[in-house]
């Protein structure tokens, strides 16, 4: 990883680059993950694009033939394919900012040791986490765009504004991707991760309104799921896409979402620093 000599660096005050400095430490690492990413990108590419077909095909249209033929009222009116599209485009979202904030870091610091190397640079460990949520942020924008352009040839889109529903999966993914990061970073071992994706990710993937109205749980648990960060991204993507969208609710999933990614990107610049500075 090539070093960066800027004259804060030279002086010695490694801490003290400045915005523009920060941001080009932050891409050289990106460029490495990049770079990792061209090795291996076919095998990733066809799954992103063979989930949504596949969920899509068997959630929506074999599934929703049944729910719509008893009638869509509970859905909000619209046929099941549209209903649980959105929820599975902000789902997939949630699944790939998890992945990616899993098992490469535990790599990157366990196995590969790169996060160790990279640190004998001038990089910076918040410099070092910004560069691999920065590729955490393209992988997001890629598959979310993939899983758009699937649901709009499935006939899934019923308003332009599910573009921005886009941007609404990557902020998903980021508030699940941060906080994971800043907890995986201090592992030494896999074995928690299995009891994350067991005790929240598939938990959240199917009780937090991707498959069917929040209303439909009982009363007591309905709660629990309203504060999960994948319910404000489902709902705010699937009004986006259905064209139902207000402000009012818009902003308080968007800071909602905003204030998960936030607050973990800040405890994870502290637990990155914690780890690489020996």
């Amino acid at each position: 990883m090539a070093a960066v000599t800027t004259p804060a660096l030279r002086a010695g005050r490694p801490g003290r680059i400045g915005l523009r400095g920060a941001a080009d430490l932050a891409l050289r690492e990106f460029w490495f993950w990049l770079a990792n990413y061209r090795r291996t990108w076919r095998g990733s590419i066809y799954s992103s694009l063979l989930g949504p077909v596949l969920y899509l095909g068997a959630m929506g249209l074999g599934l929703g033939a049944l729910v719509d033929k008893h009638g869509t009222a509970r859905i909000g009116g619209v046929s099941y394919l549209m209903f649980i599209a959105p929820g599975l485009l902000v789902a997939q979202a949630m699944q790939t900012g998890a992945s990616e904030s899993t098992f490469p870091v535990l790599g990157s610091v366990k196995w590969r040791r790169t996060y160790q190397v990279a640190a004998a640079t001038p990089l910076r460990p918040a410099d070092i986490l910004h560069g691999h949520l920065l590729f955490t942020i393209m992988r997001l924008t890629m598959n979310s765009a993939v899983f758009v352009a699937v649901m709009a040839a499935f006939g899934a889109v019923r308003s332009a504004w599910v573009v921005a529903a886009i941007a609404v999966a990557v902020l998903t993914g980021l508030a699940f991707a941060t906080p994971i990061e800043a907890f995986a970073i201090t592992r030494d071992s896999p074995n928690s991760f299995s009891m994350i994706f067991r005790f929240a990710i598939v938990p959240m993937f199917l009780f937090s309104g991707t498959f069917f109205p929040i209303s439909q749980l009982p009363a007591w648990i309905r709660p629990v799921a309203y504060v999960t960060p994948l319910w404000h991204g489902v709902a705010l993507a699937r009004s986006l896409a259905l064209g139902t969208a207000d402000w009012q609710g818009t902003l308080v999933h968007l800071g909602y979402l905003a204030v998960m990614a936030i607050a973990g990107l800040l405890i994870a610049e502290r637990t990155y620093r914690k780890r690489l500075y020996v």
